[in-house]
């Protein structure tokens, strides 16, 4: 079975790495545009390209798939590097363009997709950070039919992954990705002999469309921490945007990233004594950690911080380089340690 993949970040390459070492023939690999990045910003190639040229791969990486779209000169290419593979299957793993119908009939077995949830719950772009962020106690992956819609064919393989309630998105990143590399080669194993059973996701108006979830991006602005929300809240969050964005609060000048953190019952009964204390105030600082006063009278014990420009350290660390003192509101720009 001739194989294309199609897939950009490390998830992807996991999965090309384990194709490749079960002894799929890759014949070709579509990738995004090398990107400029780190300090210098000069172009990097993405993990699933380093790859394939590791394995002497042939690599596309055009800027657009649309033949009548900005790029069609780009998706013309492509489209005879694909013609050219024979591929009886393109295998797509966060991938990060949109294919047209055209890319979609052109495998004999079509298009399947290695999506990071238990669809139809959150579709979209984010699925890890989503279901931490939203405190699921599960997540999983999805071996996926690929259509025209977002995330909406038909499931061929579908298995869960409890999410730990230490779980950030890099460590739950690294679980699923292990899971779809193996996966997505026990799909292509039943696929040679005819033996995937698709499962039509359910539609508007159809039993189980309630279901149905969207994983939108990630966006910088959310990395700010809202102190008014409850302490458990705010730390899902804060799994889930490490690595990125990094959840953010201020204290006068100074941006601090939150890193870790963990509850701190103990504060928070006697904060629930005391009166009108401001969400955001630290009311407790020792060496387990930094207790900062939440919505509904909770309060979040921080663990690990960061200054600008500095390394993520314990937060007994971090208090020897910032004089961060009780009474202190974070969030607060117009005061300063």
């Amino acid at each position: 079975m001739n194989i294309v993949f199609a897939g950009t970040p490390e998830f992807a390459a996991v999965a090309l790495r384990r194709l490749l070492a079960a002894g799929f023939q890759v014949p070709l690999v579509l990738t995004q545009p090398d990107r400029p990045a780190g300090r210098g910003m000069k172009l990097q190639a993405s993990p699933v390209k380093q790859c394939a040229l590791e394995h002497g791969i042939p690599v596309s990486q055009p800027r657009s798939l649309r033949l009548d779209g900005k790029y069609p000169e780009d998706a013309e290419s492509a489209r005879q590097a694909l013609q050219a593979s024979g591929a009886d299957v393109m295998v797509v793993a966060a991938y990060g363009l949109i294919l047209p119908q055209w890319v979609l009939d052109l495998p004999r077995l079509g298009c399947l997709n290695i999506h990071a949830s238990l669809l139809p719950r959150w579709r979209g772009a984010a699925p890890i950070h989503r279901a931490i962020e939203a405190g699921d106690a599960q997540t999983g992956v999805t071996i996926m039919q690929m259509d025209a819609g977002l995330d909406t064919g038909d499931m061929l393989l579908i298995e869960a992954l409890p999410i730990a309630s230490t779980d950030t998105t890099a460590a739950l990143h690294d679980k699923l990705a292990a899971l779809g590399g193996r996966m997505i080669v026990q799909a292509l194993e039943l696929a040679a002999c005819g033996g995937l059973q698709p499962t039509p996701q359910p539609r508007e108006g159809q039993p189980g469309h309630d279901q149905v979830t969207y994983a939108h991006k990630i966006e910088k602005a959310e990395s700010t921490i809202d102190w008014s929300l409850p302490a458990h809240v705010i730390a899902r969050r804060i799994r889930a945007f490490d690595p990125f964005p990094g959840a953010s609060t201020q204290l006068g000048s100074e941006t601090i990233k939150v890193w870790g953190c963990e509850d701190a019952a103990d504060s928070a009964q006697s904060r629930a004594n005391g009166h009108n204390t401001p969400v955001g105030s630290v009311v407790h600082i020792d060496a387990n950690g930094i207790d900062v006063a939440c919505g509904d009278d909770s309060v979040l014990r921080l663990t690990v911080l960061q200054r600008a420009g500095g390394k993520r350290l314990a937060s007994a660390d971090f208090l020897r380089g910032f004089a961060l003192k009780v009474s202190d509101v974070l969030g607060d720009s117009s005061t300063g340690p």
